[in-house]
């Protein structure tokens, strides 16, 4: 599995960006794919996922209503729109692929250890 992130960049408060995550050598049947932020070296925060196989989504409190996480499924690749940015939200952001595996895989959604693939990241700086 591969996972290239795209789509960061600078943008006023307020403002709107589209973050991409293009997967290949990947199957929405066996992973999931959750957006995760943070500084290199640094512990990730999980920002939202989603379980392409059935449109399921997960949101974290601070970006719901704001972000909305979806996927095409045709070309594998899973986007993040964030509309009404905070300063708050500047941070390199990662997409990752979670193995759907047994009965309880959606209690590690916010987990970044148990992502087993990642990309290598796209940098959101929201300026106030």
């Amino acid at each position: 599995v591969q996972l290239v992130e795209s789509g960061g960049g600078l943008v006023q408060a307020g403002g709107s960006l589209r973050l991409s995550c293009k997967a290949s050598e990947f199957s929405f049947e066996d992973y999931a794919v959750g957006w995760f932020r943070g500084a290199p070296g640094k512990e990730r925060e999980g920002v939202s996922a989603i379980d392409g196989s059935d449109g399921t989504t997960f949101y974290r409190d601070s970006v719901k209503g704001r972000f909305t996480i979806s996927s095409d499924n045709a070309t594998n690749t899973v986007y993040l729109q964030m509309n009404n940015v905070e300063p708050e939200d500047t941070a390199i952001y990662y997409c990752g692929a979670l193995l759907k595996g047994g009965n309880y895989w959606r209690r590690r959604i916010w987990s970044a250890t148990g992502y087993f693939y990642w990309g290598p990241g796209t940098q959101v700086t929201v300026s106030s």
